[in-house]
């Protein structure tokens, strides 16, 4: 008779722990990926894809000078507003230069 042979586990008992001490530091101090990828034939530059990913969390990287999520109307309803006032204001500008244009084509 065979038995079905168990796998051991992976990790033990307090890889929850540990894992959670890990992405805590990570998100802590942040860590950065970068890379370049280039695709050349006979030496002539076809494409050149660069990469660069920094998983931090928003405190940390906001320390660091990045905040381009708060600008992104995409991603933020702050911003969304604030372009829909821009657009806004924009209009009425273009409508109150094309009014008195219009009052002179209509005056006899």
């Amino acid at each position: 008779m065979t038995m079905p042979g168990r796998l051991p586990e992976p990790y033990g008992q307090g890889s929850s722990a540990n894992l959670a001490d890990i992405l805590e530091r990570v998100l802590d101090k942040g860590i950065v990926i970068a890379g370049d990828i280039r695709i050349n034939l006979l030496d002539i530059e076809l494409l050149t894809v660069k990469l660069r990913l920094i998983v931090a969390s928003v405190d940390k990287a906001k320390e660091m000078g990045i905040d381009w999520w708060e600008d992104d109307p995409a991603l933020s309803s702050r911003a969304r507003r604030d372009e829909l006032a821009r657009e806004n204001a924009e209009l009425r500008e273009r409508l109150a230069q094309l009014e008195p244009t219009r009052r002179q084509e209509e005056a006899p």
